[in-house]
């Protein structure tokens, strides 16, 4: 079973509390009660009834149609509209003010408002040629109308803003693993344009040489072998620091990234006597783990501990059974663990939990 994540919380808390807003349109239930009290026959108070708790769940489907960015549901608006229209009799002004408040997600603002005034003309000029106007029924109607016309609207916004920030953190996240590509790629290419252009540089020479001066094109060629050589010492050190880690910058980092993502992150983490190419492989490690929580389960809970040289990474969302780690992810950090003196262990427990256990090298 998928566990809840926080964006899945926020958009029931957001349908929810609107499904208390439209249930309070129940309340129409006792000018329908009013009606009959008056003598209004029985057929007619039940079908005003159904008419008033028919237009409460056509308005709590069509705000969870809203909140999936479905289409406009025209037929069930129309169908609520007509039912708003035949309760005019009963005075119930809750149910009746649900219809605009409905169209609210598909219309204008502007649209809305005048949607909301118009709801209320029926019932008033019914009132009027009757006889018995009130002035406590209209103000009592006032209200009605507009808490649902602003309530459900600025509902429907939250939901929005919500998302919108969701998917700002998985965008902020994927932009800091560009930009430090684009940072690595830089690096390269400043290294390696001047040196590869000199070598290039030096081979046209020697070639030309070789048809006059084949000694010192040879001599050239030596000078060529080197800088290539030169070249070569010059990546693999660029790559070496690439590839250094700061363990503590990574659980920091890590840490911030988890707790953006909804996920609560506790570090304990003592790596002070491990060599720094250990505390690297921590690093390597950490970081790969907290990408696995991200992508392939639902947590709500990280815990990081580092003990003595074992690190421990463990959370709470396992969904379904665990398969193998991918060969280019625990997979192959596992070969370079093992192959560097320590060892890797990744599974799931019998609590729910996964949990990932590495033994750096002494």
């Amino acid at each position: 079973m998928r566990r809840a994540t926080r964006l899945d919380k926020a958009r029931w808390l957001i349908v929810y509390s609107t499904d208390f807003v439209f249930l309070l349109g129940l309340t129409g239930l006792v000018m329908v009660y009013a009606t009959w009290q008056g003598g209004m026959p029985v057929p007619l108070v039940v079908a005003g009834a159904a008419l008033d708790v028919l237009i409460v769940v056509a308005g709590m489907r069509v705000f969870r149609l809203a909140v999936r960015g479905a289409p406009r549901p025209t037929r069930t608006l129309v169908v609520a509209g007509v039912a708003a229209l035949l309760l005019t009799p009963f005075a119930a002004f809750p149910a009746i003010a649900l219809w605009p408040a409905m169209m609210s997600p598909w219309v204008r603002r502007r649209t809305a408002i005048l949607l909301a005034l118009a709801s209320m003309v029926p019932l008033n000029l019914l009132m009027t040629v009757a006889g018995g106007f009130e002035p406590i029924l209209l103000f009592a109607q006032l209200v009605f109308t507009g808490l649902y016309a602003s309530g459900v609207p600025v509902n429907l916004w939250l939901w929005r803003i919500t998302q919108e920030a969701h998917e700002g953190q998985e965008a902020r996240a994927m932009l800091a693993v560009s930009e430090e590509r684009l940072r690595f790629a830089r690096d390269l290419n400043d290294l390696l344009g001047q040196s590869l252009t000199g070598i290039a540089a030096r081979t046209a020479g020697a070639e030309e040489l070789l048809r006059t001066d084949p000694g010192a094109a040879a001599r050239e060629m030596f000078e060529v072998r080197d800088a290539a050589r030169r070249s070569l010492r010059e990546v693999r050190t660029t790559v070496q620091n690439y590839r250094a880690l700061d363990l503590d910058e990574v659980l920091s980092s890590v840490r911030a990234v988890l707790e953006a993502a909804g996920v609560r992150c506790t570090v304990d983490g003592d790596a002070a006597e491990l060599p720094p190419e250990s505390r690297t492989l921590l690093a390597t490690v950490v970081r790969e783990g907290a990408t696995n929580v991200l992508k392939h389960s639902k947590a709500e809970h990280c815990t990081i501990t580092i003990r003595e040289g074992i690190l421990e990474m463990t959370n709470d969302g396992v969904t379904g059974p665990v398969g193998e780690p991918a060969p280019d992810g625990l997979g192959g950090l596992a070969q370079r663990v093992r192959g560097a003196g320590g060892s890797l262990s990744a599974a799931a427990t019998p609590g729910g939990e996964y949990v990932l256990r590495v033994v750096a090298p002494a």
